[in-house]
């Protein structure tokens, strides 16, 4: 089964692992998984004006409060959000949804992704490293970039995303509108 994914994550150079915001996954029966980590650092996110204006207003805030750090204008996460999970919570969910519950039952596995380099790390990391991936979790990801231009067609050719832009589970319903797209080329 085909599974079309998403994260939204802090880069901050090579001496930092990516440190996971969201991950929003969308299966090809329709299924669909959606967390953001409780451990990521706020304050990195909201000093880094790209994510604080892109992915920030897509996660589950409190409201603004008068407190005395930086965070108050924008409110802090809100950690009773049920979507709100550990690291933990969310690689045992993301392998539960992706592999299923019956380890001697591992389905056929490929992931998806648009410019899906960092988001495959990300996912790993969920884990560990690469080596700690559960067994039947794919090694890479293919990506929707690399398929269309295989198929000799450019980003300005594929369908364009109208809604929740920088959202990791509408990112990830995008990449599965671009994956059929791309199918219906080849078809």
């Amino acid at each position: 089964m085909r599974f079309f994914y998403d994260t939204e994550f802090i880069e901050r150079g090579p001496t930092y692992p990516l440190d996971l915001v969201s991950i929003g996954i969308v299966a090809d029966d329709g299924r669909e998984f959606y967390a953001v980590s409780a451990e990521f650092d706020q304050r990195a996110l909201l000093s880094n004006p790209w994510l604080a204006e892109n992915v920030w207003p897509s996660l589950p805030t409190t409201e603004p409060r008068q407190y005395r750090d930086r965070l108050a204008p924008h409110g802090r996460l809100d950690l009773d959000d049920p979507t709100v999970r550990t690291r933990a919570q969310i690689a045992r969910a993301v392998r539960s949804f992706i592999l299923g519950d019956h380890p001697d039952e591992l389905p056929y596995v490929e992931l998806w992704a648009n410019y899906g380099a960092y988001d495959h790390v990300a996912l790993c990391q969920l884990f560990g490293s690469m080596v700690d991936l559960p067994d039947g979790m794919p090694m890479f990801t293919r990506d929707l970039q690399q398929e269309a231009a295989r198929l000799g067609l450019k980003d300005a050719d594929l369908p364009k995303q109208s809604e929740g832009l920088h959202n990791a589970l509408a990112d990830a319903r995008h990449n599965k509108v671009v994956a059929e797209f791309l199918n219906a080329q080849v078809a």
